[in-house]
């Protein structure tokens, strides 16, 4: 079953290659022999622009078919997203736990957090990543102790290079 979506982009793209087509047969028709030439060119390469888009109209729709399996094909895409969750939240948890008492202002805590939970809402993301982050930030948030933050950070580091090697 191929997508609505791609069905109407074929149709957009058949019909610009019929009017180019009609077009460019036209002003060739014209530049040859006149304007009976030019209607008759016209016609001929519309009719073979719309041909040649009909006989390729399942190769079309197969490349256009949306690939739902993306991000465990290992193509990097749900490496990409996770790995950049880590990144996101460590960040989150530098910010939430500064060296110093100063280290860092409540606008750019608030900032750090509101990134980091913008990037582990992804829709790409793979489920255990997803949860390893989600308890990762609800220990950061909780901020009563560093080791329970540490120790979630910890296991979404190592969650992150599961879904990494699990190729």
């Amino acid at each position: 079953m191929t997508s609505t979506l791609a069905q109407r982009i074929h149709l957009m793209i058949t019909f610009v290659l019929v009017v180019c087509g009609t077009v460019g047969g036209g002003c060739l028709g014209a530049l040859w022999g006149g304007w009976i030439t030019a209607l008759v060119a016209a016609a001929a390469a519309g009719l073979g622009a719309g041909a040649g888009s009909f006989l390729a109209r399942r190769q079309v729709l197969a490349f256009l078919r949306p690939d739902a399996t993306a991000a465990d094909r290992g193509d990097g895409y749900a490496q990409g997203i996770a790995d950049a969750v880590l990144v996101g939240i460590a960040t989150y948890q530098a910010a939430a736990f500064p060296l110093t008492p100063d280290g860092v202002s409540d606008e750019e805590r608030d900032a750090r957090r509101t990134v980091a939970y913008r990037i582990a809402a992804h829709e790409g993301l793979p489920l255990p990543v997803r949860v390893s982050a989600a308890a990762a930030l609800e220990a950061i948030d909780e901020g009563h102790d560093t080791e329970s933050a540490h120790s979630a950070m910890k296991a979404l580091s190592l969650s992150v290079y599961e879904h990494r090697t699990a190729r």
